[in-house]
């Protein structure tokens, strides 16, 4: 039987142009290089040092590693792991970050490594890493205005294991966020300002028994007395140093001591107030009956 003729498929002639395009424009979305950045292969793109105040436009959808240290970018657009699913290494460290979107992590299932230091972070909240499950190594030192980590910052994380908190701001840590890390091998928590008090006590008692972890152990770490900020180095501390705060109440059972005070005290004065009167009372009633039998007798 011989081909039909052209006119009987008008529709895909009329299509093919547009087909074209597409797939033009695809594929060079897919192997384009942005103009400030070089790709030294089809998967890298490194845009270190260019001077860049935002995320380039331009980048391939098949990347796998980003390099874009040394930059000025100043925040990360939230759906930016969703369009470059395949990354698994993402430098974004010397920028200038001081906070994170949320959702910006939660779907980065494929990232290996992380690096989001030397930025100016002031918080790690509570679900940041959400569902980056392969997260291997993930720094956020020199943070020097990094001073809260949420308690649920890193679940979640259960590939990760090595964890850089150095030279942040840090005057305490729940060591639950550091339980939550069952694969974690390495540890850098030196440079913060700690703060000896009772709540830095369960954090000491993690890096004595964890001292394989850190990888400098408790030397060039110290914490500060509460009293006079006097710095004290761990080395010189041990269990004992802190054995007062187990017998210290916590702020709940302060308040049900004040409130217990102030309960007791208020019941005295009512109890004196109601004794007073009702001697007061005995007495009017004792001189008025003294008063009628004086009376009787004359």
């Amino acid at each position: 039987m011989p081909p039909p003729p052209p006119t009987m498929f008008p529709c895909i002639n009329w299509l093919q142009p547009f087909l074209a395009l597409i797939s033009s424009t695809l594929i060079t979305r897919v192997h384009s290089c942005p103009s400030s950045c070089v790709c030294p292969d089809h998967h890298t793109v490194d845009c270190t040092g260019r001077g860049l105040t935002g995320v380039p436009t331009s980048i391939p959808l098949d990347v796998r590693r980003l390099l874009l240290s040394n930059n000025w970018i100043p925040w990360i657009p939230s759906d930016f792991l969703v369009l470059y699913s395949d990354l698994v290494y993402l430098d974004l460290r010397n920028n200038s970050l001081s906070g994170l979107e949320p959702g910006t992590l939660t779907t980065s299932s494929r990232l290996v490594f992380l690096d989001l230091g030397s930025n100016n972070l002031t918080e790690i909240p509570s679900g940041t890493f959400g569902e980056s499950r392969s997260l291997i190594k993930l720094r956020l030192g020199n943070n020097p205005r990094l001073s809260m980590v949420g308690s649920d910052a890193f679940t979640g994380l259960t590939s990760l294991r090595e964890l850089e908190l150095e030279q942040n701001g840090l005057t305490q840590l729940d060591v639950g966020i550091l339980e939550s890390l069952p694969s974690l091998r390495v540890l850098r928590l030196e440079g913060n300002p700690w703060l000896c008090s009772c709540r830095f006590a369960n954090l000491f008692l993690w890096m004595l028994e964890n001292r394989h972890k850190l990888p400098k152990g408790l030397e060039e770490q110290e914490c500060s007395l509460p009293l006079d900020g006097r710095r004290v180095p761990l080395t010189l501390l041990s269990k004992d140093s802190f054995r007062e705060c187990r017998s210290n109440l916590t702020l709940t059972d302060y308040l049900i001591v004040i409130f217990s005070g102030i309960s007791v005290s208020v019941a005295a004065i009512m109890a004196s107030f109601f004794l007073a009167s009702t001697v007061h009372c005995f007495q009017r009633l004792s001189k008025g009956s003294k008063d009628d039998e004086e009376e009787g007798n004359d």
